[in-house]
């Protein structure tokens, strides 16, 4: 009897654009590295963008994860949307970040959690902010918290 090899399908990723995307397939493309919630700055000499280890006060510092997602625009009006629409202003999120990956043309990292099935090679990785940042509400002033290892 002959053995048939099974033809795994191809990941969704791989085959639609971002534009193609249902909204579950982009959503689950988020990581949840926590990254994006990072407050950034930008340098007055240089116009360069800068992280910093300032998270929203929404953030869940532990899981990485926004603590109230559904309400997020209400309580904290400058938060973004990560929307398709909006790709030509995807350079301010890290450049780990698979929304910015995919539309630059580049492949998942290897521990994003759509390769592996779970978010846990991601903190493994140390790819998220677990245990990295603090509150805005107890940061003073952000330009003492400038990060490289988010960018």
């Amino acid at each position: 009897m002959q053995q048939v090899e099974k033809i795994q399908p191809t990941p969704f990723w791989q085959e639609k654009t971002l534009q193609q995307m249902t909204m579950a397939e982009w959503e689950s493309l988020c990581d949840g590295c926590g990254k994006c919630c990072l407050n950034k700055l930008i340098d007055a000499d240089t116009d360069e963008l800068v992280f910093t280890n300032v998270a929203c006060n929404l953030l869940n510092t532990k899981s990485c994860q926004c603590s109230d997602y559904h309400n997020r625009f209400k309580k904290e009006p400058d938060c973004l949307q990560i929307t398709v629409d909006k790709i030509d202003e995807y350079q301010w999120l890290p450049s780990s970040c698979a929304y910015r990956l995919l539309a630059e043309g580049q492949a998942l990292p290897e521990w994003h959690p759509l390769l592996t099935g779970s978010r846990s090679a991601m903190h493994q990785a140390g790819q998220s902010v677990r245990g990295k940042v603090i509150h805005e509400r107890d940061a003073g002033e952000w330009e003492d918290h400038i990060i490289t290892w988010a960018s």
